[in-house]
């Protein structure tokens, strides 16, 4: 059952890249969406054996790299932190899978689609049940290939070439600090496994063991986990690595509500609840975790105030509550943050999906601008966008608010500097967070249309095809937080048995009685008076000059406003700065390209095309290096006859010359020779492949 979790993924795809020509675009469709849900059904028997009886499982299936100390086998590792990502993963994707069936059906290309996310799927199961840190990086790199196709998979488009471009190059610079910090782990503890290195975390802790990076002495333990945070930074779009996941909303929908809403974005916060084990052994490395998890949550928060993308509203969304998420594990509250992972999956694939519906009834419309009066026409995909976006707010007894309160709860708990930081900027979040969703129900769904009227007569409800995954997710995104709260999160629950690990100096309990009631309340109260203000620009027949600047509603001045405070010209010029700033997304991007993009650029230029091109390669002339050059290529090229039993010859021929040249030092009867063997080695070489004569005797007699 375990190994055919991971089979029929990887089986769908390779039927739909493979024979998706013969079989046409509802053959490969059919053929992966079944995969997907026979796999999902297999998950939820993993969860039930595995988290809800307790019975971690563990499989080995063949050896993969072995030399001397290291060893890396393909196993897997099934506890109950895996099994709530399996349910997350398999579940949103077989939903996608659907969706997809009846939103891409007009696309010729459909095969390949289907191929991508079945592939997609199969790598972020390979990521999430991976038994070492070798198989887990395998996984990792794979989603993010898979993410880069599927991003770029309408590929005649400029932007959405860049974007998956961009969003490569940002992975890879998190992928190298996974990549070093693995490194680190195997130079410090000989080994790859997960359960060997966690088991040694403490002895590591105590002995004070450090690391030389570059030149400096580390705490070890802090390095590793610093490096692994950047990893999980670049994965899950935090602050200073987030600049791929807005521009990443150029893939089509379903892709958005599959790799950015629930599972690739989460493979960082999973990592760090993974090796909670090696954090919890470094307070200064929870310390970053927690400062950057609520930055990043502020960050995008402001950023999707003013943002008029419909998906990339709900993609700065997506990185404020990953936001959440990181800075809770910071706390040490790893349970939180997974439980929270769980229920957002559910209400942000609600809220791309039903967003996919919007675009998919008006003609590939994504500009808020150009929407409004959609409730008449869509009541079905308005009806579930309001259910995500209530969800999202933390709306009390729907699923987001069983986890976010309570992640705003234990950060005002910690009585700590990483804890209050935390807490305020996770109100502030969640004030934003209120606005900006009822911005995005009420351009779209109310007031006067902005559309065309040839935009309009070919509006048409979801099919059912694409409805049936909305039910799914909406039902989701109201009872499933309620029903795996207590299961989940509080006091006395061993549902995570050993997958989580919190030392006893940093658990804390949190009581209803801790709190006051009042402190309770603020999150409620914010997002209540979030929800007032974003009714009031957008809805309110008052148009202020405050919401004309913020480009709320019409651009007109309401006669209500008093005179005075239209005529203070610097207040004016002040908010369309600050709107300026946080539409151009807190000027992340400028910085990049000007100090990082084309400094890079004009040092290659400078380098490569001034210095070698007319530099070094035209001060020789015709005669000199760039006449040798092509003649050695020609050289060269000669020797390649084809034929296996004279390469096999140069393979001896060098093996030879390697041993002797290492081995030259200890020839005794060679120390008093004035010319040393190397000279003899590098000698036969030049003879070898620039001597033709040598060359035609060798092929002749060999």
């Amino acid at each position: 059952m375990y190994s055919l979790i991971l089979t029929f993924p990887f089986l769908g795809f390779c039927i739909a890249s493979g024979f998706g020509r013969f079989l046409g675009s509802k053959g490969a469709g059919i053929i992966t969406t079944s995969c997907l849900i026979a796999t999902t059904f297999l998950c939820y028997l993993v969860f039930y054996e595995v988290g809800l009886c307790g019975s971690p499982c563990f499989v080995r299936i063949a050896p993969w790299f072995e030399s001397e100390l290291f060893d890396a086998s393909w196993g897997f590792l099934f506890d109950s932190l895996t099994a709530v990502m399996l349910i997350v993963i398999t579940s949103v994707s077989s939903l996608v899978h659907l969706y997809s069936l009846s939103y891409m059906e007009a696309d010729n290309h459909l095969p390949r689609f289907m191929s991508y996310l079945s592939l997609f799927t199969f790598c972020m199961i390979m990521l999430v049940t991976g038994d070492n840190f070798v198989q887990i990086f395998f996984g990792w790199e794979g989603v993010g290939l898979a993410s880069y196709l599927l991003i770029n998979f309408w590929f005649t488009r400029l932007k959405a070439n860049k974007s998956a471009i961009q969003a490569m190059l940002m992975n890879r610079v998190g992928d190298v600090g996974l990549a070093l910090g693995i490194f680190s782990l195997f130079a410090l503890y000989k080994t790859t496994n997960l359960q060997t290195i966690f088991a040694c975390a403490s002895i590591s802790s105590s002995s004070s063991e450090s690391i030389s990076f570059f030149g400096v002495e580390c705490d070890a333990l802090t390095l590793i986990c610093c490096l692994l945070f950047i990893g999980a930074v670049g994965k899950s779009a935090q602050l200073g690595l987030h600049t791929w996941l807005p521009m990443a909303m150029e893939g089509p929908s379903p892709v958005s509500a599959l790799i950015h809403a629930a599972t690739m974005v989460t493979a960082g916060v999973f990592l760090i609840a993974r090796c909670s084990p090696l954090f919890e052994y470094s307070p200064n490395a929870l310390c970053v975790v927690s400062f950057v998890g609520a930055m990043t949550a502020f960050f995008a928060a402001t950023t999707g105030v003013v943002q008029n993308d419909l998906k990339r509203v709900v993609a700065y969304s997506t990185c404020s509550q990953l936001g959440y998420m990181i800075f809770a594990c910071g706390l040490s509250h790893y349970s939180v943050g997974v439980f929270h992972l769980m229920n957002h999956a559910c209400f942000k694939a609600l809220l791309f999906l039903s967003a996919g519906s919007v675009i998919h009834a008006l003609s590939d419309e994504q500009d808020m601008r150009k929407m409004g009066g959609l409730v008449r026409l869509l009541p079905f995909t308005y009806s579930m966008m309001l259910i995500g976006s209530l969800a999202l707010i933390g709306f009390p007894f729907l699923t987001g608010f069983y986890s976010k309160d309570v992640i705003l709860e234990v950060a005002y708990s910690k009585y700590s500097i990483t804890g209050n930081f935390a807490y305020w900027l996770g109100i502030t979040s969640a004030f934003c967070t209120a606005y900006y969703s009822f911005r995005l129900i009420f351009m779209t769904f109310f007031g006067k249309t902005n559309s065309y009227k040839s935009n309009l007569s070919h509006v048409h409800e979801a099919p059912i095809a694409m409805a049936l995954p909305l039910i799914v997710l909406s039902i989701a995104s109201i009872f499933v937080g309620y029903t795996c709260k207590d299961m989940m999160i509080g006091i006395g629950t061993d549902f995570w048995g050993t997958a989580l690990y919190i030392l006893p100096e940093n658990i804390y309990y949190v009581e209803s009685e801790y709190i006051p009631q009042s402190v309770k309340m603020i999150p409620f109260v914010f997002s209540g008076i979030g929800a007032f203000i974003s009714y009031y620009l957008n809805i309110f027949e008052f148009r202020s000059g405050f919401g004309s600047i913020f480009g709320f509603g019409n651009f007109w001045i309401g006669s209500n406003l008093p005179n005075e405070f239209i005529s203070i010209q610097n207040i004016q010029n002040i908010y369309l700065k600050l709107y300026t700033f946080l539409n151009q997304r807190w000027l992340f991007d400028k910085v990049y390209n000007d100090w990082i993009g084309m400094k890079s650029l004009k040092f290659g230029y400078e380098v490569s095309f001034q210095s070698m091109d007319k530099g070094i390669l035209e001060l020789f002339g015709p005669t000199g290096l760039m006449y040798f050059i092509p003649v050695c290529a020609e050289r060269i090229r000669n020797l390649q006859s084809g034929y296996i039993y004279h390469y096999t010859f140069t393979v001896f021929i060098f093996l030879t010359l390697s041993v002797v040249y290492l081995s030259s030092d200890q020839l005794s009867y060679l120390n008093n020779s004035y010319i040393d063997i190397r000279l003899y080695a590098l000698l036969f070489i030049v003879l070898l492949y620039f001597n033709p004569v040598l060359n035609r005797y060798i092929v002749a007699k060999h």
